[in-house]
């Protein structure tokens, strides 16, 4: 396949390239709401409130953070993002085998921070993998951050890239993010497990979801996954 033609895919990071819920999702929980006590100088409860609430609201503590308390993004993120995540990580097997066997550019696109992301990859051993890296430092446009599952954010980000949106795949493993990217014209890809917190609700697939996978090696045991509509 010319490379002109090839597919770019757009890959999320957690629950998607590895399975965060098995013990990187309870320390970033611990690690963030430890961020927001010391920020804040606030009790553990008040901490964990104001955590839930921000993340559920914005799609990232931190925006709410710096949109109502003034603490700088950067501080944040590297407080609630300081631990070792070697110990931490699982992931399928031979990933990076697998991610050089789509044909296309890869490009990561995670509401989680670049510094974290880059030790995840590392780890993983597919960092070289990937093109560009996108965290949610660079999702802000207009002076305001714009994580997944923003409309405005995916086509700026593929503007960037240089890619139009029916070449795109965003392989992710939430599906309000999902919806996001169909809005803007990508073809999706949902990673369904049980160990997914996201993964529960509807039964079946919705109709922006073009294509359910278990995991990055499923996608192999397709025919034809980057051709037409899957």
């Amino acid at each position: 396949m010319a490379q002109s033609a090839a597919p770019v895919w757009l890959f999320d990071l957690d629950n998607t390239l590895h399975d965060a819920s098995y013990k990187i999702f309870p320390e970033i929980n611990l690690s963030m709401t430890a961020a927001v006590m010391e920020s804040l100088d606030v009790d553990e409860p008040t901490a964990n409130v104001l955590r839930t609430k921000y993340w559920k609201r914005y799609g990232a503590t931190m925006i709410g953070m710096v949109r109502h308390h003034n603490i700088s993004a950067h501080d944040f993120l590297h407080r609630s993002h300081r631990f070792d995540v070697r110990p931490l990580i699982r992931a399928e097997k031979s990933l990076a085998f697998k991610l050089n066997q789509l044909p296309g550019r890869k490009v990561l696109v995670t509401n989680a921070p670049l510094h974290y992301a880059r030790a995840v990859l590392k780890h993983l051993g597919i960092l070289r993998c990937f093109d560009s890296l996108w965290g949610v430092e660079q999702m802000r446009l207009h002076g305001h951050f714009r994580p997944k599952p923003s409309v405005t954010m995916m086509r700026h980000i593929l503007a960037h890239e240089g890619v139009h949106p029916k070449r795109a795949i965003l392989v992710e493993d939430t599906l309000e993010n999902l919806r996001g990217a169909r809005a803007a014209g990508l073809r999706t890809v949902h990673v369904f497990h049980p160990g997914t917190p996201f993964s529960h609700g509807k039964n079946g697939r919705p109709d922006f979801v073009d294509l359910r996978v278990k995991n990055v090696g499923h996608l192999l045991l397709r025919k034809h996954p980057v051709r037409g509509p899957f």
